[in-house]
This record gives structure tokens, C-alpha cells and sequence, in this order.
């Protein structure tokens, strides 16, 4: 599933990605000879196209198991939708629980997921699109999914709904009010809804038009299903305040402990089994599940480190690995020969430095030291030393909604960056903060951390910008992104991190948008926010292509902050795992773990 206007963008600490489908695989399936090791050192490139799901025929689920992991952080909650769960580690656990109109392909072009049901444009003046859910679609606990569903998906994504000037409900989409002004209209217990758009939609058909269960939100808030959507569709506020608060919080359990089994029903193909905190979170297949069963009975997601997944790996502790790609991971892959399948290709991931703008800050109200800080930032040596080794045709990226494999890109380029900080300046930056009279100013780097690759970045980092005058401080820390982590309480001048994504046209928003929430530094711009309503009302590719070069430069001008590179992809499989394929999206390969299985 995937939230409009929400970044293409999961924060990726290690390897971020962000986690958008699920639920239904797509693409034809694939032996374990299929993929082997060998196709580490063939052409880097995106997988082609994929046209629907895989036709494995009449699934039975396997008693058996097949694990993966993406990084060491844990579980965080089965509410996916909140900017403090929001992440590609939680999403490739809540991914598998929910299930969506559309999916994402190893191409990523979105395809109808028709498990869950369909859509289509049944108007485009004003843009109107429907919805029909598939007549045998229920949560586990046998209750149907209904246009209920859909109206509360409506309401989380709806400021309207407000405590004062606080959107009542903390989800990381916050633009439906304003989308879909009426929200879904419909019988709330019925199968079929309508949503009229104000203005149109270039991401329509990746809205997240359903979630969560609206029938328990409801009665841990004293209410019938019913109620609770007659105060939604009503703009009720106040009667829907106890809603809000399980919503926003009702999910969220101590690490290791899960929530009572009834709260948490699903839509997906997995449910939640039990919980080690710390080790694992291993999901179970929901016999209730009214599309193609999972192939594997169990799914355990593990909490591996990405310098020891590996040596899981070759000791099968693990089935299916994402370690950060460096050099010396890819060399240990591809030593292990034929026991493993080796995936690669480009991704739409990608690294940045971004500047904190928060009151007070160092960089906030100063431009000039802005550029001080990225005239001594060594792109082209971080490329050279740890990217180019894994992809020869990797380059220091200049743009954030274009990358450098898509065909756009130069003339994206050539638009918005006129080349001031391709190479190091040290006198440059040294001069600028002699003119601003500051001494040694402290730049703290954070991080997700331990990571070996970002801190090689922070080190290069500091060997330069040291020498310009600053003073950078390797601010790393494994709670960096958790709830009241770092990251959210601002402790940091630069943040190093990641977004993963799928290629949505509007979802940059979310994060340079005025008060959007993927938006951590709290830049504003007028001019960037103006831009964006531009491209996001609109259907017209030739408008799309224009704001973009408008938004780029301004958030150029600006250094909102410095794109470094894009990610190249890096995954791992046992050679007797099954249908384990390479994406360019935020998905990665747990994209469609539902289908997975172990060779006879």
C-alpha cells in the first residue's frame, strides 16, 4: 500500500525501503537455477516488466518456514501508518498483514492486487474513481471488509478531523480532506464506493483506500461501526476523539509483547504469530485468507545486523538477506558460489545529507554556512570508494525526485544545478565561515547506526570539512529513527539517511512540503510548496516535468539539502528458496515473500 504524497520515501536507516504493496506478487515465478550467483556481475539494470502474478497454480501452503531480514531494528507496531512506524523495517512486517488495491511489480508499475478487488475511472470531470471489494473479502476474524474500512482509511489521511490545530489522527498521510474532499461514498457495509476527486490525481491508484479494521478501532472506542462512520462522514471531531487516541496509540505494545489477538485481525495473506524482542517477529499464514494462500506456512522476519547476515545466511539462519552493499559483502556473496542467489540491480533509493531547520539550529537561518558545509562534503570521493566498487556506472546524484538512470535526469539536471558543489572547496568554505565569524562550528552527523558504510561517509566527511573549519562529530546512534529518538528530537545540525521509494510522481511533497510529515528538518519554502500543489492537481506529464525542474532548483538554492547517490541494490537467497526476485522499489525483495517457498 502506499499513502499519497508520502515520500517515495520510507526512511531507510540501513537500507531503507519503503514498503508499499504486498499482499500480491507479481511477475512470473522462478527456479532456483534461475538466479544464480553469476548474475552479480552481469548488467545493472531494472528487472523487465512484469505483467501480473505469478501463476503457480493451485497453492497449498507449505508446513515450513523461510526467514529474511532488512536490518537489526525491531518490530514497532501492526499500526504501519504513523510517522513513528513508518519505516522499511516495520513495513516489511505490516506489509504482509494488509492488503491493497494495487501492488507494486519488480518493474514498479503498479498492478491490481484482485485478491483484495477493483477500480477503475469512471469519470474524469471531476475525476471519479470506483471501488468494489471482492464479495468474499474478510478480516481473519471473519468479519467482511467493507466500504467501512475505506471511510476510516479516509478519515486518518483527513486534517479536517482536528483536536484544536493537531490533526486528530497521527498518520503519516495527511492529505485526503483535502483529495478527496467527500471521502468514499458508499453503504458503509456494503462492497462497492465511489471517491470524487477536487482536483486530479497523477497517484489515484496508489491511494490507501483501506488499512485498518475499522469494526475494532470502533469498539475500542465505545462505538458501533456505524456510529463511528456517521462521525466521520459528519466532521465529528469530538465524537471521534477516543478513536483517534487507539488509533494513534492503541497498537502500540512494549518490544516482545503483541497485542491481544482480537485487536489485531488482518487483511493479508500473514498474520502475527509471536514476537522475540530483539531476535525475531515470525508471522504465520492466515488460513482465513480469502485470495492465493501463502506458499510458506511461516515468515519470520529477523533482526540481523548487516554485517552478520552473510555468515547467516551460509549457516541458513536466514533464507533471504538485504545487507547494505558495500564491497566486501558482495565479495563474501559471491565466494559462496552456487548456494546462494545473488541479486543486484539499480534501485529507487537513495542517499542524502539534510540539513536540520528547526529554531535555533546551526544551519537553520544560514545560507551561507549551508554552502560551506557542502563545498567541503567529498561526494565524488564517497562515490568513487564505496558505490562505483559495487556499480561501475554509479555517479554523484544531483537531483531528488529523478535519478540517474531514468532518462530525464540530465535534462533534470541541466534545469535545476549549475555543478557548485561537484568538486571539494576548502577555501571556499573556509572563507565563508571566516566571514560569518564562526569558530569550529560542532556538526553532528546522525545516523542510524552501527553502519558500516555511513560511518565511512561521516569519516571522509570529517577528514574534509575539518580542514574548512568545522568540527564534525560522528553522531551515529541505533535509536536514531525510533519514537523519541534522535531524529525526532532534533539532535542533530545534519542527518544522513535514506529514501526508498517507487517512483510516485506526487510523494515528494511529504518531504519538502511546509509542515508535511516526512518533512524531519522543518524547511519551508512558499515557492517549493506552491510548485508542488502545481504538479500534484494536475494529469499533465508535461506540467509534472516542468515543477519538478522548478522544485529541484529551488531546493537547490535553498540546500534544503545534498543528494549523495543512489543506492545500488544488494540481496541475497538461499538457492533453494523459490520466487525470491530483485525490485527497483522501496518493496525490496520481501515485495512478494508470500510467495516463497523451499524446494523439494
Amino acid at each position: 500500500m502506499r499513502f499519497q504524497r508520502i515520500s517515495k520515501a520510507v526512511a531507510v536507516g540501513a537500507a531503507l525501503a519503503l514498503a508499499l504493496s504486498a499482499c500480491a506478487p507479481g511477475g512470473p515465478s522462478e527456479t532456483a537455477s534461475s538466479a544464480p550467483a553469476a548474475e552479480a556481475s552481469g548488467k545493472f539494470s531494472v528487472e523487465p516488466a512484469d505483467t501480473g502474478l505469478a501463476d503457480l497454480g493451485d497453492i497449498t501452503t507449505k508446513e515450513d518456514s523461510v526467514s529474511y531480514s532488512v536490518g537489526a531494528e525491531d518490530f514497532i507496531s501492526y499500526n504501519g501508518l504513523t510517522p513513528q512506524s513508518y519505516s522499511t523495517y516495520n513495513s516489511a512486517v505490516t506489509d504482509r498483514l494488509f492488503a491493497s488495491f494495487t501492488y507494486f511489480g519488480t518493474d514498479g508499475k503498479v498492478y491490481p492486487n484482485e485478491d483484495l478487488g477493483s477500480y477503475e475511472v469512471i469519470s474524469e470531470d471531476p475525476m471519479t474513481v470506483k471501488y468494489t471489494i471482492n464479495p468474499e473479502a474478510k478480516w481473519s476474524d471473519g468479519t467482511d471488509i467493507t466500504v467501512a474500512d475505506s471511510v476510516l482509511a479516509w478519515a486518518v489521511q483527513n486534517t479536517n478531523l482536528a483536536d484544536g490545530d493537531k490533526p486528530l489522527f497521527d498518520s503519516v498521510s495527511q492529505d485526503l480532506g483535502q483529495t478527496i474532499p467527500k471521502g468514499p461514498e458508499g453503504d458503509p457495509a456494503g462492497k462497492e464506493f465511489t471517491v470524487t476527486y477536487a482536483n486530479p490525481d497523477p497517484d489515484f491508484a496508489i491511494q490507501t483506500m483501506i488499512y485498518s479494521p475499522a469494526h475494532i478501532v470502533a469498539k475500542e472506542a465505545g462505538m458501533s461501526t456505524s456510529e463511528m462512520v456517521d462521525a466521520i462522514r459528519a466532521g465529528d471531531s469530538d465524537a471521534l476523539k477516543e478513536a483517534a487516541k487507539f488509533w494513534n496509540t492503541g497498537w502500540n505494545t512494549s518490544p516482545g509483547t503483541l497485542p491481544a489477538a482480537d485487536l489485531i485481525p488482518v487483511s493479508g495473506p500473514y498474520k502475527l504469530g509471536s514476537w522475540e524482542a530483539g531476535q525475531s517477529i515470525t508471522l504465520v499464514a492466515n488460513e482465513n485468507y480469502y485470495g492465493t494462500p501463502a506458499a510458506t506456512k511461516e515468515l519470520v522476519i529477523r533482526f540481523a545486523a548487516p554485517d552478520t547476515m552473510v555468515q547467516a545466511l551460509q549457516n541458513g539462519d536466514i533464507d533471504v538477506i538485504e545487507p547494505q552493499p558495500t564491497v566486501d559483502t558482495l565479495a563474501q556473496l559471491t565466494a559462496l558460489g552456487d548456494t546462494v542467489q545473488v541479486h543486484q540491480g539499480d534501485t529507487l533509493t537513495w542517499e542524502h545529507l539534510d540539513f536540520n531547520f528547526t529554531k535555533d539550529a546551526l544551519f537553520a537561518d544560514n545560507l551561507e554556512l549551508r554552502k560551506a558545509f557542502a563545498m567541503c562534503v567529498p561526494r565524488q570521493q564517497i562515490v568513487e570508494n564505496l558505490i562505483k566498487p559495487l556499480n561501475p556506472e554509479a555517479q554523484v546524484m544531483n537531483t531528488r525526485e529523478v535519478f540517474p538512470f531514468q532518462e530525464s535526469y540530465g535534462d533534470v539536471v541541466s534545469a535545476s544545478y549549475a555543478g557548485q558543489y561537484d568538486n571539494v572547496d576548502i577555501e571556499g568554505a573556509k572563507k565563508i565561515l571566516e566571514t560569518e565569524g564562526v569558530d569550529k562550528p560542532e556538526v553532528r552527523i546522525g545516523y542510524s547506526a552501527p553502519n558500516p558504510r555511513r560511518t565511512e561517509e561521516v569519516a571522509m566527511i570529517k577528514s574534509s570539512c575539518d580542514q574548512a573549519g568545522f568540527n564534525i562529530v560522528d553522531a551515529g546512534d541505533p535509536k536514531f529513527f525510533a519514537p523519541g529518538g534522535t531524529q525526532e528530537r532534533g539532535d542533530y545540525e545534519v542527518a544522513l539517511f535514506a529514501w526508498a521509494g517507487s517512483g510516485q510522481i506526487t510523494s515528494g511533497e511529504n518531504i519538502y512540503g511546509t509542515g508535511k510529515p516526512q518533512n524531519y528538518g522543518k524547511y519551508s519554502n512558499t515557492e517549493v510548496d506552491a510548485a508542488w500543489e502545481r504538479l500534484t492537481t494536475t494529469l499533465d506529464t508535461n506540467v509534472h516535468a516542468e515543477e519538478t525542474k522548478k522544485i529541484e532548483k529551488l531546493l537547490w538554492d535553498d540546500l534544503f539539502g545534498i543528494p549523495l547517490f543512489a543506492h545500488p541494490g544488494l540481496g541475497a537467497s538461499a538457492e533453494d528458496v523459490l520466487n525470491v526476485r530483485k525490485t527497483a522499489t522501496q518493496n525490496g525483495l520481501v515485495w512478494n515473500a508470500e510467495q516463497w517457498v523451499r524446494a523439494e
